[in-house]
């Protein structure tokens, strides 16, 4: 498949550095103020070496990568609220030319699920977004295969930063400030971690996966836009407020807190929850894990790398061997 990428960060920089080894083809790199294009292929450790000199990936603009030769628009491009632009707009100038999106980018799916599914209704092109949800971890294909009308529930802790904070804080008794700024000289959290302290990194995550759950439930566009889900839906509470003496006072009743997001029909909740010491939701560090609720199944629980350049890459690209 021939590829175009938006975004040449962590993610972006490592979709197209592993592509070939998928058996893809990039013909099309762009960050937000350049881009190269190339429709027989793409010199990629090249464009990428510019690009780390502090120059421009090419001489072509983001525009020019848009309107490129490719199969599949992979929109790796920051995550923004609201209209989720520009990330919806490359989403469906794409489909609008019957081509495949693969996303990174949560916002068109966190923000304008029902929008893109009408875009995609009126396209050839079909829209993935895997990695939206849990890094390396197969959340959404999970769900898609055990059959999300037999699901009831989808709840995990999926910010790897504040499980970080959080276990760090449980396992050496500091207190939130003092974890959090090791975690951002280990380059855990980002210099601004409200994205992730404050939950919403994680409600978003969840947002997508209730919009994936009520659309099993409905028979058009119509009904999916009557029971959309958007992060201002979402119920949500972060960590900043945590005291070390909470964490050990769990301790001493054989329990812990971590930062939970659930995803039901009936809406999103994140908050820090009490969860047992040794339970399948005390994962420490930064790894993820989720639980998927199934009517037949029982529960299930899928753990690994929640983020990180190559394992939400492995996901992108997971994505684009489903539109093979």
């Amino acid at each position: 498949m021939r590829l175009c990428v938006l975004g040449a960060g962590a993610v972006g920089r490592s979709v197209a550095e592993l592509a070939p080894e998928y058996g893809h083809t990039v013909t099309a790199l762009s960050d937000s103020s350049s881009a190269v294009v190339d429709p027989d292929g793409l010199d990629v450790e090249t464009a990428l070496a510019r690009k780390e000199a502090d120059e421009a990936l090419g001489d072509a603009s983001p525009g020019d990568a848009l309107a490129a030769e490719y199969d599949v628009l992979v929109e790796a491009t920051p995550t923004t609220l609201g209209d989720a632009e520009p990330g919806f707009s490359h989403l469906r100038t794409a489909l609008e030319r019957d081509n495949h999106v693969v996303l990174a980018n949560k916002g068109p799916v966190a923000e304008r699920y029902a929008d893109v599914r009408e875009l995609e209704a009126d396209s050839a092109g079909e829209v993935y977004f895997e990695a939206t949800v849990g890094g390396a971890i197969p959340v959404c294909a999970t769900v898609d295969d055990l059959g999300a009308e037999h699901v009831s529930a989808v709840r995990g802790v999926l910010n790897g930063t504040a499980n970080f904070v959080l276990s760090r804080m449980a396992a050496e008794g500091l207190d939130y400030d003092h974890v959090l700024a090791e975690a951002q000289d280990l380059g855990v959290a980002e210099a601004d971690p409200s994205f992730d302290v404050e939950g919403t990194d994680a409600a978003l995550k969840c947002v997508i996966l209730a919009n994936v759950l009520r659309e099993a439930d409905c028979d058009s566009l119509d009904e999916l836009r009557e029971v959309e889900v958007t992060l201002a839906d979402a119920e949500v509470e972060g960590i900043r407020d945590i005291p070390g003496s909470a964490l050990e006072l769990a301790a001493e009743d054989g329990r812990t807190v971590r930062l939970v997001g659930e995803a039901t029909r009936d809406g999103v909740t994140v908050g820090p929850r009490l969860v047992p010491e040794n339970g399948t939701l005390s994962v420490t560090g930064t790894r993820n894990i989720v639980e998927i609720d199934h009517e037949y199944a029982g529960g299930l629980a899928i753990s690994g790398r929640g983020a990180g350049g190559e394992e939400t890459a492995s996901a992108v690209l997971a994505d684009v061997a489903r539109l093979e």
